[in-house]
């Protein structure tokens, strides 16, 4: 499993609109494969949004990165205006769990 963060700041007089259009876009990723799907605003930072979720492999995650990204998308192009930058400025990242090995 691979755990994806995306991070990004949505413009402040989008919050509405954002947040309105964030429905639509978890659906989409469930329909993408994503799964455990986390949706967070910064406190300290109300225009600093993160999703956290996780996909099967890194050819999904790199699938899901390239259409969240595309002005072509019909659900994830509604993001572009929103967020402050435009898609340029979705940081994305994706982790593979470790494990700790105990010494014996």
């Amino acid at each position: 499993m691979i755990t994806v963060f995306m991070e990004y700041k949505v413009n402040p007089d989008t919050f509405q609109s954002y947040e309105t259009v964030m429905t639509s876009v978890i659906k989409e990723l469930e329909m993408s494969g994503a799964s455990d799907i986390r949706w967070y605003r910064a406190a300290d930072q109300p225009s600093l949004y993160v999703e956290c979720f996780q996909v099967y492999d890194i050819d999904a995650y790199k699938a899901i990165k390239d259409a969240r990204t595309s002005h072509d998308h019909p659900v994830f192009s509604r993001l572009h205006a929103l967020v402050s930058g435009g898609f340029e400025k979705i940081h994305c990242w994706a982790f593979e769990k470790m494990n700790v090995k105990e010494d014996i």
